[in-house]
């Protein structure tokens, strides 16, 4: 009863904590220009295959990307993947694995900020691959175990270390990006009925990522493994962060840094964000299916992130924004997290679900971040008044005309965002566009939104055969 009592103390302190409000105060360069690159509209290039798998490229020179695809079950997935590129793969984990070193040292130094302070100091006590796997432990009863089996068919392929590709799986839950996302249709698009999305992340061009661009198309050989989906992403990378599916389904991220007084605490007690937006997009096949998945979901860290789905006609759900506004903290009272009282903590305080806003009931209310007619819109954050102004402005001002060739030249380009990568999707249409920051030895423009895109129709990615061997 003590404990119950104690628990339910903790629940009554959290919610009457008044939360700290700050708004980031970055803004785009007031000089941006449009990006004048033409669109790379080349098919893909087959390069070579292997059992379950198929590697192709996608666009040219220095834009270029591999497109890998995936068929089988999950292991067999992983175990195609690391031996179709698995020089690549082996280089991405190992070198992620020695930059995430390199910027604890850094945090723990003071010299950057992009780590969370608990986590931290759980390795200045224990080292980091010990707080790598207690942060698996935590969320592992909320994971997928094709997750698991995917990085055991990786390791096996690459001679990788198994724990090491699930732990550098854990970077999305520990830092934050700062990204930007838009969904548009009925009168704010060009083509009537089209449906437009923008996933922009901005995040790391310093880091490894820049250098092993990738899309992996999957196949899966039993529909209790999912339908077919593709993530947008990096080789060996099979989180979710951007993505798209067979259903006419894509998913947009912001990581929130600038919270208002609607969020309360992140918790580490459930399931990864880059794992959700996975199972978004390999088993569900609707908006509804989407939105059910993320009210009973065991969330942690504070995010934004978007939905769309080109099947759904009427424009109040054409496209969802589906905001984790967290009301709650987790309260853990005995050491164990298992404990029962813990989990009658767990089990009360997330009848809190997100929210879930349109063009006509969007969140922040501000003068910056004010509602255009079928247009979902945020910014870099939360709160963040210079980006949203910006990318406000850019989608008024096309308002009407909105097109994937615009929201390339005059939206991204001037508000600034995607330096890491970006896509834009075009969900009606079955095309996807994406560009990639500059690589460590190429030239040109750092930011993907300067760079070149490279149309793919997704049509045609789910319509790969299987190879032959």
């Amino acid at each position: 009863m003590a404990l119950i009592l104690q628990t339910l103390v903790c629940v009554f302190v959290f919610l009457y904590t008044p939360a700290q409000t700050a708004y980031c105060h970055g803004k785009p360069d007031l000089n941006a220009k449009q990006n004048l690159n033409p669109v790379f509209h080349g098919e893909t290039r087959f390069v070579r295959q292997v059992k379950n798998g198929k590697l192709y490229v996608a666009g040219e020179a220095q834009d270029a990307f591999n497109v890998v695809h995936l068929w089988g079950t999950p292991y067999e997935m992983g175990y195609a993947h690391g031996s179709l590129v698995k020089d690549e793969a082996f280089r991405f984990i190992q070198s992620v694995w020695t930059y995430m070193e390199q910027q604890v040292v850094l945090a723990i130094n003071g010299s950057v900020h992009i780590f969370k302070p608990w986590f931290l100091k759980e390795v200045a006590d224990k080292g980091l691959d010990v707080a790598l796997d207690a942060e698996i432990d935590v969320t592992r009863p909320f994971t997928g175990e094709y997750f698991f089996q995917e990085a055991k068919g990786l390791a096996d392929a690459t001679g990788l270390d198994y724990k090491m590709i699930l732990r550098i799986h854990m970077i999305g839950e520990l830092t934050k990006g700062d990204c930007s996302m838009v969904g548009a249709w009925g009168s704010a698009v060009k083509q009537p009925g089209s449906l437009l999305q923008l996933r922009a992340l901005d995040w790391n061009t310093d880091g490894p990522f820049k250098d092993f661009p990738q899309v992996t198309v999957y196949h899966p050989s039993d529909p209790k493994y999912g339908h077919a989906f593709a993530n947008i992403g990096w080789t060996g990378w099979f989180g979710s962060i951007t993505g798209f599916n067979s259903k006419q389904m894509a998913i947009s991220e912001i990581g929130v840094s600038f919270p208002d007084a609607s969020f309360g605490s992140e918790s580490r007690f459930g399931i990864p964000f880059t794992y959700i937006l996975r199972d978004v997009l390999q088993f569900d096949s609707s908006l509804s299916d989407a939105m059910h998945r993320m009210k009973n979901a065991h969330r942690t860290c504070d995010l934004i992130l978007g939905v769309g789905d080109a099947k759904v006609k009427t424009t109040l759900r054409t496209f969802a924004i589906v905001v984790l506004v967290y009301l709650v903290s987790y309260c853990k009272v005995q050491d164990s997290w298992q404990n029962p009282q813990f989990s009658l903590a767990f089990k009360i305080l997330r009848v809190w679900g997100p929210n879930f806003y349109t063009d006509t009931d969007m969140e922040p209310e501000a003068s910056w971040h004010p509602k255009v007619k079928d247009i979902v819109y945020y910014g870099m954050d939360w709160l963040c008044p210079g980006f949203s102004e910006v990318l406000a402005r850019q989608l008024t001002k096309h308002h009407g005309n909105l097109s994937p060739d615009v929201v390339i030249r005059d939206v991204v380009s001037i508000e600034q965002s995607g330096s890491l990568h970006i896509a834009v999707y075009d969900l009606s249409n079955n095309q996807v566009y994406i560009a990639n920051a500059r690589g460590t030895y190429e030239s040109g423009p750092l930011d993907a939104f300067d760079r070149t895109f490279v149309q793919l129709n997704t049509t045609a990615l789910f319509e790969v055969q299987p190879p032959q061997v």
